[in-house]
Formats: structure tokens, C-alpha cells, sequence
């Protein structure tokens, strides 16, 4: 049996709780599981990165994070979920370049990059690799250059879609180098890098997760890298920066978000947490076996980030003319 004394105590207690500051009963975050939308399906790249975070964050903040694959839409259909979601630090979502290029790419979308979520953390960078047929004449960047300004058309590449970032980074490519390359999209990076090997296409630009292994099996030939540096797992390639363009750089990246007007302090200690888990040798390792690196930013660094991948991507979009529904 409660006492009175104990009972007037307990209430008083309950009463304080009540009237604290939202600030500090919010302190209990997170009370239940996460949920985190992937806006992909499951097994790639960026599924594969939410897993690896979702694991250690899990640890971190005492609550599962339950993956939820919502593909579809080159990516929008999931983060309209996220951009819908109640802003209480239960759902999160992970943003990919795509996410950058689609402010540009799409007629009509319903959610905006810059204005509908709460930018939380970078998580990977994953570089794409410049490969041609292994048959191809071709040694470096520079010869590859070279015979498409002799003739201006005549070479063409593939990319898993149109808008893709596999495209993008060929045009910027191109751009760059003042050539003009025939573009010749597919559905997926699959059946677009079976079509390189068997030297139907002249070449393509790859994520590495995608790529790598057919190049270590010598099935296509390398000529560079879109990182700023060379890549651990493949410190033999050359970036495209000092074989040719010293200004050239394309990431695919993944990013943790959450909904507009999710709680600062719920985005921070998400932050945290995610820029230690960056920063562990085991998580570095899991990464750079996969061909990503990791670059721990700050909420409003991720956010500059952002903004600059949005212009980037949107200037590369209207110079090539691609544009989608």
C-alpha cells in the first residue's frame, strides 16, 4: 500500500513532468523503433549502406532501426513518405544524388530537397570508374579524349538510366573534355555493363560497387576514377582530376534525413552518433571493401553540402536536355 506521503510525493514528481519544458521531456528520444526509409530496393548500394548504419545506430541509441524499402520513381516515392511523416525523429530516410538531380531532372515533385527535410549526416561517398571493353584501344583518359574530338558523335555510352547518375557524370565528362559522346541508357547497371564487356558500347561510367569486380577480373579495362583522390581498394586508377581534368568530380553519395521540423536536438544526437560510427575502424573497413569512403559532416555542413550538389547537378541536367515527368 502507497502511503500518503509517498503518494503526494509521487504526484508532485509527475506534475513537475508535466509543466518541464518540451526540450527536456523530449530528452527520452528515442522511446520506440525508428523507422528508415530506403527509397530503393533491397541488396543495393544504398540499402546497403542503411543496413550497415542502421546496425550500429541501433547499438548507439538503444532502438532497432527497421529498414522499410520503398522504391520506385527514380527514387522519389520513398522520400515523399519521409517528406509526409510526422517530424518525431520515427522516421528517417536515406537521399542519394538522385535526390540532388531530381530538384533539376523532374517536371513536378512532390517534396523539395532543400526545403522538405532536416539534413542529419553524410554517410558514404561512392565514386564511379571510368571503364571501356578491355578490346578498346584506348590506355588512358587522355587518348580516350583524344579520338572522340576526331570524331565528334561517333563513340557512344551506356547508363543504367536516363538521369542517372552514371549518366550525368559522362555528361559533365564530356562537357568538361569538349567532346560529344551518343548516349545509349538502360534499365539498371546490369544489363548497361554486360553490353561493355561484350563491346556493343564504347564505355561507361560505373559505381564501383557495381564495377569494380569486372575490373579486377579483367573484363573491362579502367581508365579513371571520379573521386577527388584514388580509392584504397583500387589505389592503382587513376582519378580523371590528374589523368586529364584537374576540375573533374562526380560522387554518388548517401545521406541520412529527416522530416522538416524533426526536434534540433534529436537531428544533433543523431549526428553524433553517426560521425563517431564514421569514424570506427570496423564501419571505415565495411566501406572501403565496398569501394565507398565515409566524410563525417556536421548537420549544417551536410546541408551546404547539399545545396552544392542541387546546382551541380542541375546545371550537368539542363546542358544535357534530359528531363522526365
Amino acid at each position: 500500500m502507497i502511503r500518503r506521503r509517498d503518494f503526494v510525493a509521487r504526484l508532485a514528481g509527475a506534475g513537475a513532468l508535466a509543466l518541464a519544458p518540451r526540450s527536456a521531456r523530449a530528452a527520452v528520444w528515442p522511446a520506440r523503433p525508428i523507422g528508415v526509409v530506403v527509397p530503393y530496393p533491397p541488396g543495393g548500394s544504398t540499402d546497403i549502406t542503411a543496413r550497415i548504419v542502421g546496425e550500429r545506430l541501433s547499438v548507439a541509441l538503444g532502438q532497432p532501426l527497421v529498414i522499410d524499402n520503398r522504391s520506385g520513381a527514380g527514387g522519389n516515392l520513398g522520400m515523399e513518405v519521409v517528406a509526409r511523416a510526422a517530424p518525431d525523429g520515427y522516421t528517417l530516410g536515406i537521399a542519394t544524388t538522385a535526390h540532388a538531380i531530381n530538384m533539376t531532372l523532374f517536371r513536378k515533385l512532390n517534396y523539395d530537397t532543400l526545403k522538405s527535410f532536416a539534413p542529419v549526416a553524410l554517410l558514404t561517398e561512392n565514386p564511379l570508374v571510368l571503364v571501356v571493353p578491355e578490346a578498346a584501344p584506348w590506355r588512358d583518359v587522355r587518348a580516350l579524349i583524344a579520338a572522340a574530338k576526331e570524331k565528334p558523335g561517333a563513340f557512344n555510352y551506356a547508363s543504367s538510366g536516363v538521369g542517372q547518375s552514371t549518366h550525368l557524370a559522362a555528361e559533365l565528362f564530356a562537357a568538361m573534355a569538349g567532346i560529344k559522346l551518343t548516349h545509349i541508357p538502360y534499365r539498371g547497371s546490369a544489363p548497361a555493363i554486360t553490353d561493355v564487356i561484350a563491346g556493343r558500347v564504347d564505355l561507361m561510367f560505373d559505381t564501383t560497387q557495381s564495377v569494380l569486380s569486372h575490373v579486377e577480373g579483367g573484363r573491362v579495362r579502367a581508365l579513371g576514377i571520379t573521386s577527388a583522390e584514388r580509392l584504397p581498394r583500387a589505389n592503382d586508377i587513376p582519378t580523371i582530376r590528374e589523368a586529364a581534368l584537374p576540375d573533374y568530380v562526380a560522387i554518388a553519395w548517401n545521406g541520412l534525413m529527416a522530416p522538416r521540423g524533426t526536434p534540433s536536438d534529436t537531428v544533433r544526437r543523431l549526428n553524433a552518433e553517426i560521425v563517431r560510427a564514421l569514424q570506427e575502424p570496423g564501419i571505415v573497413a565495411k566501406f572501403e571493401a565496398l569501394g565507398a569512403t565515409t566524410r563525417p559532416l556536421s548537420t549544417e555542413g551536410f546541408g551546404a553540402y547539399i545545396a552544392d550538389e542541387i546546382a551541380k547537378w542541375g546545371s550537368v541536367v539542363k546542358q544535357s536536355g534530359a528531363t522526365l515527368d
